[in-house]
């Protein structure tokens, strides 16, 4: 029986985690201390012979980082690396680069929380002008406009998230192979919700790590096998 595995890897802390703010599309880098947990990461890896055979990242350089410091740190610098919008983050529209204990003494915490960790509840959209729109963004000039979110529920996260694992990421794991995704929070937690079948009310309590690995072991019909977190 051949395995495959699937090694999911949120990029590690951004300088909008480190200073509280929603970042969601925001192109964002890695803090000193992200930098730090993506080598830790690929220390993690090599020390568990979980070698990739190819990697997926966002558009998103906190993701892209990520991936090009673990694998660099495995001297495994040579697989093919594919980048999708469809693996960004959750757009967090019109909260992008505000305070997160701000919006939460704005908006009460019973709405915070439902747009934080709900499952359909998205945040307010950009308005028509705002700079904040992907579309004023170079990078997805190639991307139909009308796919690019003003505002995203994780529902609509995961809608995109699975729409590209079934197209490109499945197919790699039925062919046997190991493939890391270097992604974030939700893009993340949208790929859990339906590896483990978790209902709208229990992915509200699952947190994706940064820098902190998450393997899933798949037989050749792509059945779950297992679960594992290297240390």
């Amino acid at each position: 029986m051949k395995e495959s595995k699937l090694i999911l890897l949120r990029h590690g802390e951004s300088l909008y985690n480190k200073e509280n703010l929603f970042t969601g599309w925001t192109d964002i880098d890695l803090s000193e201390k992200g930098v730090e947990e993506a080598k830790e990461a690929g220390q993690i890896l090599q020390r568990n012979d979980l070698l990739p055979d190819i990697c997926f990242t966002s558009w998103l350089k906190r993701a892209i980082h990520t991936a090009q410091i673990a694998l660099r740190e495995m001297e495994w610098e040579h697989i093919d690396a594919i980048r999708h919008w469809k693996l960004n983050e959750r757009h967090y529209g019109a909260w992008q680069r505000h305070n997160k204990d701000a919006i939460k003494k704005e908006v009460g915490e019973e709405m915070f929380l439902a747009v934080r960790r709900g499952y359909d509840t998205p945040p307010p959209p950009l308005p028509d002008g705002d700079p904040r729109l992907p579309y004023n963004d170079p990078k997805y000039r190639s991307v139909d406009s009308s796919q690019l979110p003003r505002s995203e529920s994780l529902k609509d996260t995961r809608r995109r998230t699975l729409n590209y694992f079934a197209e490109a990421i499945a197919p790699q794991l039925a062919r046997g192979n190991r493939v890391l995704v270097s992604a974030h929070g939700n893009s993340l937690r949208a790929l859990t919700m339906a590896i483990e079948h978790l209902t709208p009310a229990e992915i509200v309590k699952v947190e994706i790590p940064t820098g902190a690995p998450i393997v899933y072991t798949f037989d050749e019909t792509l059945h779950l096998l297992k679960k594992d977190l290297p240390a």
